[in-house]
């Protein structure tokens, strides 16, 4: 009997050495949390991009290529109908990135000559940003980017390509990768263009926030 009055006894401190260490484990005092612990103490991923969208209809344009400049016409043709019930949010990333650098990048990093985008003006490798505020009576004015910008459209440039671009691009100009990554981020179209984490990342959170897919580059 003596043996059992021992196990009995000793129930209860066990139960009680185990709440203390469940205690002591959701504060973290053991260097671990549990899980609902640890999702809220985790940060949220910070960017709140592109943020509450107005409008009835929302799209997505995820430019990836610069294919010949249409997907500033697609931005336009879904604004147009629209009116103020639209609202476009644009994504460059991949070989689409260079609608989000201004004429002093394009210039300095060869950006038409790289990339093989002829200026409609010239008929010329580009040496200036052909698509923002373009001289009079070149092209559609309502589908430049800076007009699009005017009429609400939300402009994101995806790092990765910021970075793998500039670095692809820096020894026109001779400078490092990391010389050319300062002044590509420094030199956006408008500084209403937000850098995201990635191309992807944006396309999906602009999704989440309620827009529909339009694909605005090129497969070749």
């Amino acid at each position: 009997m003596r043996d059992l009055d021992q196990d009995t006894t000793a129930i209860p401190h066990r139960r009680s050495f185990f709440g203390r260490i469940a205690a002591m484990s959701a504060l973290g005092l053991f260097g671990f949390t549990t899980t609902a612990a640890r999702a809220q103490a985790t940060p949220p991923d910070g960017l709140d991009w592109p943020g509450v969208l107005k409008g009835r209809h929302k799209q997505l344009f995820d430019v990836y290529g610069i294919n010949n400049g249409f997907p500033l016409g697609f931005v336009n043709n879904f604004l147009t109908p629209n009116g103020e019930s639209g609202t476009a949010v644009m994504i460059f990333r991949h070989e689409g990135l260079p609608y989000a650098l201004n004429s002093m990048i394009w210039a300095k990093y060869k950006v038409g000559e790289t990339f093989k985008i002829i200026d409609p003006e010239t008929k010329a490798p580009a040496v200036k940003n052909p698509w923002f505020e373009p001289k009079a009576g070149v092209g559609n004015p309502q589908a430049s980017l800076d007009r699009l910008a005017a009429r609400g459209a939300i402009m994101g440039a995806c790092g990765v390509a910021l970075r793998g671009q500039s670095g692809r691009l820096a020894p026109n100009a001779g400078a490092t990768a990391e010389e050319a990554l300062k002044e590509f981020t420094a030199n956006l179209i408008l500084p209403s263009v937000t850098v995201l984490a990635s191309g992807t990342w944006g396309v999906n959170r602009a999704q989440e926030a309620g827009c529909t897919y339009c694909a605005g580059g090129t497969t070749g």
